[in-house]
Parts: structure tokens; C-alpha cells; sequence
């Protein structure tokens, strides 16, 4: 800031010369009005930084988890060059709370489904008691606002995907004990209760089972998210919860015509009811052309998956390579387009000129996605403080796009969860 002023007050003293002594010709005025803009132009970077790194940053979906899963001793407190997320890259770029996914495929069911999401759930716990002066398990909003004022990372869970209860909905109250605090209702297949935006539709929406697994979810307090649900799913959802709804990783259909996007109806019918629609950051859900492209070379999302299973069988971080070599080699070819960074901050002034900055959040899918350039850890977070700025955002909205926002519904879920079960303890 003051390298700012002093060039400013140096562009001035400048200007005053040449006036007085007429010594310079007219074409370099154009240059003193430069030296201004770029003035101007540091203090917001330095005015973003600030606010950046003094505010709640909060990611609601990162599949690191997967990451814990590997063979190749996956130490969160260093730094690496794969990948997306660490401690290091973390404080680097201000992200002072994240989600970690609980994971498994879509197609494993009853018994074994729920063991592997407990052991993931184990995992998380495990590896953030490693490092209690960096990262802390947190639980509530609450406990959110403690860590960041203790300057530490809040750790949080979210499992992707309805059929990790295995069709047992007191599973609800286990994963709701041990820190879960938000559930996907189903991931790219669809559940035994509930239809998926990837899958053909089998419920038309949620089953009456599936009403009952809202409505647990409500009673202990656990988010509903609705990304990767089908449309008919995400109204019966939004038509049952008695908390406010989240979609922790879409963006927008209006930008990108994805299924997994949401269309501008849905985002204000979310929003009507006080939910949030956390951005993704994934190449092929933000960028049409790519979108477009991406299908015709692998076949779609889904077949890619299928053939991946072949390939990796249960292992995520396989998953994640791999689809990152297949990526690279389709640009390389000259068969995919690139996407830059500006497209994630594209959809955000989409959603909040759509319902308002109150109902717009940050969801990446870092460690599990397709990055766009620019955006590829989470070290590169501040430039959509800055990019936000630039467009005029006020330092109240660009807070509750970093992170305020996903607090408020963690809160409405803890109020109504203490709504319901003092009504029916």
C-alpha cells in the first residue's frame, strides 16, 4: 500500500514539472496516466490480498481423501507438485477450510459401502490429528470461526453419495457423530432410493425412503447436497428439507450445458430457500466448447469412469492420474481446448447476478477433477479475490462468496436439527 501511494505521489510531482516547464512533449502524457492506472491497478491487488487473507476461505469439496487411500504414504504437510491440496499450498493460498470428500464407487452397495466409507472417514480423522497446530476436525460453524481465529485450517466432511448409508438410515446418525456434516444424495449412479443427473432415471426423484433420508439428515444436522443429483431429485429434496439446501460442487447450465450443472431455475429456486451453489472448478462442467469436446473423445463422463474402474478398480488417486494423462494427451492432440481460470469467475458473476452474492460459495472438486489453467491448487485461490475486485465486488459480497455463505447454511442445518429434536428428542 505505501509503494502505491509513493508511486502515486511521484506520477504527480512528474506531471507538475512538465506542466511548469513544458519540457516534454504531448505524447507523454499518455504515459503519466499510465503510471496512475497502474497505481490504481496495485492498490487493488493489494486491497484483494488483504481481504483475501483475512476472511474465511472455504472449499466444499477436495477428494485429497483419496490421496490418504494411496501407496505412496501421502504426508498432508508437505508440500508436492501433484495434486491439488497440502498444508503448504493451503496457507499459500488463504484456504482456511475445506471438505474433505468421503468417496467410494457409486456401484459398491449395502455392508461394504458403508465399511469403506467409515474407513475413509477413519483416514481423514487420522491424518488431520497428525497435525494439530496446522489443521483441526471441526464439526459446527462454531468451531469453524474458533480455528480461523486460532489461524488454523478447519477440517470438514462431506460423503459423496447416498448409497455409503447402504440402505441403513441410521447409518445417518453414525456418519452425523463422526463429523460428517454434509451427504451427496447420489453420485454419478443412482441409489437404491434416490435418481442421479448421470443415470437413468428410476425413482423419478426420491423414493419415500428417500424423503426419510432428508429428513434424518435434517434431524442431526448433516447438509443436503444436491449436486450430482437428478432435476426431479434436487425439487423433492428442496420440497422436504426443513434446512437450507447446498450444491457443494456445480456450476452453471445457463454457461455450460452439463447435467451436472444447474439450470438458472434451479439456482433461484435454491437460493429462494436460502441454499448456496458452491462453484466447480472442473474443465468440462465451466467451458462449453470442452464440454463438448471432451465427450466426443472419451464417450462421456460416465463411459470414462466405467473404463477407468477396468483400470484402477477402487483406487482414487489412480483415478485421478489417470484421468489427468488421458487429459493431457487429448490436448496434446489438439482435440480438447484449453480453459483458463476466468471461466470459474465467469459462472460466480453468473450465479450472484442470477440470486445475489448470498447464495454463491466456492466448491473446486480439487484432487478429483480436471483443473483449469491457472486454478490448479489451491495456492492459486487469491486470484479470484482479486478478479472479483476488479469487477466491482464489494469486500462484504467477496466474503461471502470465499466462505461466510457456506457458514450461514452449516448454521440454519445446526438450528433446525436443534428445532427437531427438541420437539422429538
Amino acid at each position: 500500500m505505501r509503494l502505491a501511494r509513493a508511486i502515486a505521489v511521484f506520477a504527480f510531482a512528474v506531471a507538475c514539472l512538465i506542466a511548469t516547464n513544458a519540457l516534454v512533449r504531448t505524447p507523454h502524457a499518455s504515459v503519466s496516466a499510465n503510471t496512475g492506472a497502474s497505481a490504481a491497478a496495485d492498490d487493488i491487488a493489494a486491497r484483494a490480498h488483504k481481504l483475501h487473507f483475512s476472511t474465511y476461505v472455504i472449499d466444499t469439496h477436495d477428494d485429497t481423501t483419496q490421496r490418504f487411500l494411496s501407496k505412496s504414504n501421502f504426508d498432508l504437510s508437505k508440500r508436492y507438485n501433484d495434486g491439488s491440496i497440502d498444508i503448504p499450498r493451503m496457507r499459500e493460498g488463504g484456504m482456511n477450510g475445506i471438505f474433505f470428500s468421503i468417496w467410494i464407487d457409486g456401484k459398491t452397495m449395502g455392508p461394504e459401502a458403508i465399511r469403506q466409507a467409515l474407513d475413509q472417514i477413519d483416514l481423514v480423522r487420522t491424518n488431520v490429528a497428525k497435525y494439530p497446530k496446522d489443521i483441526v476436525l471441526c464439526r459446527t460453524a462454531e468451531e469453524v470461526r474458533r480455528a480461523h481465529a486460532q489461524n488454523k485450517i478447519a477440517a470438514l466432511m462431506g460423503v459423496e453419495g447416498g448409497h455409503m448409508i447402504g440402505n441403513d438410515i441410521h447409518i445417518v446418525n453414525v456418519f452425523a457423530d463422526l463429523g460428517v456434516r454434509y451427504m451427496t444424495l447420489s453420485h454419478f449412479y443412482n441409489t437404491e432410493w434416490s435418481d442421479s443427473s448421470t443415470d437413468k432415471p428410476a425413482h423419478n426423484g426420491l423414493t419415500d425412503f428417500g424423503k426419510e433420508v432428508v429428513r434424518e439428515m435434517n434431524r442431526d444436522g448433516i447438509m443436503v447436497d444436491i449436486s450430482h443429483v437428478s432435476d426431479k431429485t434436487f425439487y423433492d429434496a428442496l420440497e422436504i428439507s426443513k434446512a437450507p439446501l447446498i450444491a457443494s460442487h456445480s456450476s452453471c447450465r445457463a454457461i455450460c450445458d452439463h447435467v451436472r450443472d444447474m439450470s438458472d431455475d434451479m439456482i433461484k429456486a435454491l437460493a429462494a430457500k436460502g441454499g448456496v451453489i458452491q462453484i466447480n472448478y472442473e474443465k468440462s462442467f465451466i467451458d462449453q466448447a470442452y464440454k463438448d469436446a471432451y465427450a466426443k473423445a472419451s464417450g462421456g463422463v460416465v463411459q470414462h469412469l466405467d473404463e477407468l474402474k477396468k483400470k484402477c478398480g477402487d483406487d482414487g488417486e489412480c483415478f485421478e492420474r489417470e484421468m489427468k494423462k488421458d487429459e493431457e494427451k487429448l490436448i496434446a492432440e489438439g482435440k480438447l481446448p484449453h480453459v483458463t481460470w476466468e471461466k470459474v469467475v465467469e459462472h460466480i458473476d453468473h450465479a450472484v447476478k442470477l440470486v445475489g452474492a448470498d447464495h454463491v460459495g466456492l466448491g473446486s472438486d480439487f484432487d478429483g477433477a480436471n483443473m483449469p489453467e491457472g486454478l490448479e491448487d489451491a495456492s492459486k485461490l487469491p486470484i479470484i479475490t482479486e478478479a472479483l475486485m476488479r469487477k466491482g465486488y464489494s469486500d462484504s459480497d467477496i466474503r461471502k462468496i470465499l466462505g461466510e455463505n457456506t457458514l450461514r447454511v452449516m448454521e440454519a442445518a445446526e438450528k433446525v436439527s436443534a428445532e427437531m429434536k427438541a420437539q422429538n428428542p
